[in-house]
């Protein structure tokens, strides 16, 4: 029998491909890679017995757990899927179509808005004092902002030294730099739990990749061990950099 093929069939194949491979990266990067695995594992033995074998008994019990399990995915991955919402609304195309509808402009991070963020982290990273400075993008951190200390400071070389200085209150949290101000410090971040984070990488780094995963935010780690600079963005580690690569990262949103 002869199946008609034609360019309809073809973008329907594309779209399903491409949805794929977007929940497969999305999956990745929460971690969830084995869980998206079995779902994989689980739809093709339900095609094989419902349409192959055509297995009435043991097609109709699979048939059933698939109705009821795509409540329980929503339920299961309900931040996942937040996260992908918030991603696809906060994507660049996306926010440019709405500041053109909104009349808003986006406000770009400048050299001099960036410089005092770098000279801070290399003096702190000479001195060994840790920090984590999250820079917020399109995506908002509203909610990372209300864990903390509201501040709504110009950004400021020696404010943020002293903000992570040993004896200070809020050394130990995360501090939000949004709309070129320093918004909040002594944030609380959500922690990465991916397995394939080195073990010699500490909390902040952890913490880091969690924001980095949940947000397209850059998190910039000083360590308190090594002094080593390091930024977390979209799901990846960039290790022991120094001033000017420091510089490039952060100038790359823009």
């Amino acid at each position: 029998m002869f199946i008609e093929f034609g360019i309809k069939d073809f973008i329907d194949i594309l779209l399903v491909a491409l949805m794929l491979y977007y929940t497969y990266k999305l999956m990745k990067a929460s971690g969830s890679i084995n869980v998206f695995t079995g779902i994989l594992v689980f739809i093709l033995i339900w095609l094989v017995v419902s349409q192959v074998l055509e297995m009435k008994l043991l097609g109709s019990i699979f048939d059933k757990l698939v109705s009821v399990g795509v409540l329980a995915l929503i339920i299961l991955f309900q931040e996942e899927i937040r996260r992908f919402l918030l991603t696809l609304g906060s994507h660049q195309h996306a926010s440019a179509l709405v500041r053109f509808f909104t009349g808003n402009k986006k406000e770009l991070l400048e050299h001099e808005d960036i410089m005092p963020i770098v000279m801070a982290c290399i003096s702190m990273g000479k001195q060994k004092v840790g920090a984590l400075i999250v820079m917020e993008h399109n995506m908002p951190l509203d909610d990372v902002v209300r864990t903390g200390e509201v501040i709504n400071a110009d950004i400021n070389q020696r404010l943020i030294e002293n903000i992570f200085f040993k004896n200070s209150p809020l050394h130990d949290g995360a501090m939000v730099i949004s709309k070129k101000r320093i918004k909040a410090a002594g944030c609380i971040l959500p922690v990465s739990h991916n397995l394939d984070i080195p073990k010699e990488l500490g909390l902040r780094h952890r913490a880091a990749m969690g924001i980095a995963q949940a947000s397209d935010a850059h998190a910039i780690i000083v360590s308190e061990e090594t002094g080593a600079i390091s930024v977390a963005y979209k799901g990846q580690f960039y290790l022991c950099l120094n001033a000017e690569e420091l510089e490039s990262l952060l100038t790359k949103e823009n």
